[in-house]
């Protein structure tokens, strides 16, 4: 399907978005999806050369996912994350993520301008995928909160990352959130935040430091639950304080989540994102023999299987929006930099490709959750959240033809052998799925189809994002329009 043409029909597939299932074909002109409706075949098929009526019948038809928490060629710990924004979102493409949202972090002395002109540079001319950013403060100053207005106004970003953990590296004290909440809050900006107690935590390194305690098992035990669940707690009274939404990312446990829920109680929303290895992993893989388990240290680490439970709970309440990827390989030797010191092994792992996979063979499949659930957490929710809708996020008449076709019965095995990731390990080696990935479109180009690429590096566009959304949460219903508006029939 190498074609270049403007025009697609992908007829016979169930049509699936955040709120509605239905038997549909999806007519594609240029970059937009013109009209969705049952027989579009007759209306459509002569305008659409050969080999551009795409089957998709047995297949499900879902939008495009969109990870909200990646972090390409990330610096960190005296080394570089594997994946640049070529191949981490060629890969993202392989498994139906059509747009990331990264983060640039800001060096701590340096501007926030400087941090964004750093991540621009990185994707300009090697993204395929489509990418936004976030915006991480890690030192809020005057100078600093002059800057928001503008990143907001005029950059389109309207979400700002801050670190309660990783001290005397990227950490801020309450104080700095507080201002940064007001200010961001000013223009419709909110603050997203990584919520551990980093005082805790570095006490907890030094003393099993001081021990001789070194194996990666240790990076678990200095990060316990109590510590994510004091940090949520604050964030969430934080928001609460000065009237400002809040996100909080990569939630991983039970105590967390019940701080989450207690805040519901108070009539507070607060908006949280979990990752798929938190659903899926746990805290036994760091008990593997040798350096096996520093494959999966990362922040917050892997929780016990009563944390699992909680988090599938959390969805099915509506207290869990979005689920990320968190996406920050590194190869196994680099993660030996800390092989006599667990507090020196690079965080991170790889993930982005098969998150939409595992979660519907984890999750759907087993019947954890819906089709239409599914779709709001790998796409919808994230795209209404951070600004994306009605363009990203959906299959509706005038949204971007962000599209996969997904086999649902297709049986296939993660290995480090097959997968896109620039990294030589899998935390998922040899997990056996059903579901997988056919074909991808972003903005009505075929991407991915049948386990190749067309897009070349620079493909992808920089997104521009609206005001943080924090309106009409939780729910399911998300489509803007009819799902079969623009069909005429």
């Amino acid at each position: 399907m190498r074609s270049s043409s403007n025009n697609k029909l992908i007829r016979g597939g169930t049509v699936v978005t955040a709120s509605e299932t239905t038997q549909a074909d999806i007519w594609v002109q240029g970059e937009s999806i013109v009209a969705i409706g049952n027989n579009l075949t007759s209306l459509f098929e002569s305008q659409a050369p050969d080999g551009l009526v795409m089957d998709a019948e047995g297949c499900y038809v879902f939008p495009g996912g969109i990870d909200p928490h990646t972090h390409m060629e990330l610096p960190f710990m005296g080394t570089y994350a594997s994946d640049d924004f070529e191949t981490g979102t060629r890969a993202g493409l392989y498994g139906g993520t059509t747009t990331i949202i990264d983060f640039a972090i800001q060096t701590q002395g340096k501007s926030l301008r400087d941090a964004l002109e750093t991540w621009y540079a990185k994707a300009a001319g090697k993204a395929l995928g489509d990418y936004a950013f976030h915006v991480g403060v890690t030192d809020f100053n005057p100078e600093t909160r002059a800057e928001i207005k503008d990143i907001i106004q005029k950059d389109g970003i309207s979400s700002f990352k801050v670190f309660m953990a990783y001290k005397g590296a990227l950490m801020v004290d309450d104080r700095q959130i507080l201002q940064l909440m007001d200010e961001a809050g000013q223009y419709g900006g909110a603050v997203i935040a990584h919520c551990e107690n980093g005082d805790m935590i570095d006490e907890r390194v030094q003393k099993y430091r001081s021990q001789g305690k070194t194996e990666p098992k240790y990076h678990a035990l200095a990060h316990p639950e109590i510590a994510e669940a004091e940090a949520s707690g604050r964030f969430i009274d934080l928001a609460y304080q000065g009237g400002h939404p809040c996100y909080i990312v990569h939630l991983t446990c039970e105590g967390a989540l019940n701080r989450v829920r207690e805040a519901s109680r108070r009539n507070q929303t607060v908006f949280t994102e979990t990752c798929i290895q938190y659903l899926l992993l746990d805290d036994t893989l760091y008990e593997r023999p040798g350096f096996e388990g520093a494959q999966w240290v990362f922040s917050p680490p892997l929780r016990k299987p009563k944390d699992q439970a909680a988090l599938w709970a959390g969805i099915d309440q509506g207290l869990i929006h979005t689920v990320a990827t968190d996406h920050c390989p590194f190869c196994l030797e680099q993660k030996r930099m800390g092989e006599k010191d667990f507090s020196k092994i690079p965080n991170g792992a790889p993930g982005i490709e098969h998150r939409m996979e595992l979660l519907y063979s984890e999750g759907v499949r087993t019947g954890k959750i819906s089709l239409n659930q599914f779709v709001a957490l790998t796409s919808t929710q994230a795209a209404k959240l951070f600004g994306l809708l009605p363009k990203k996020g959906t299959l509706s008449v005038g949204a971007d033809a962000d599209i996969v076709i997904f086999d649902p019965t297709e049986k296939h095995t993660i290995s480090a052998k097959t997968h896109h990731h620039q990294c030589d390990y899998s935390a998922y080696e040899g997990w056996q799925l059903t579901g997988k990935t056919r074909t991808v479109l972003l903005r009505g180009h075929i991407a991915v189809d049948r386990g190749e690429c067309f897009l070349e590096p620079g493909y992808g566009k920089y997104l521009p994002r609206a005001a943080f959304h924090s309106t009409d949460f939780p729910s399911q219903k998300f489509a803007e329009k009819p799902l079969m508006a623009g069909a005429n029939r």
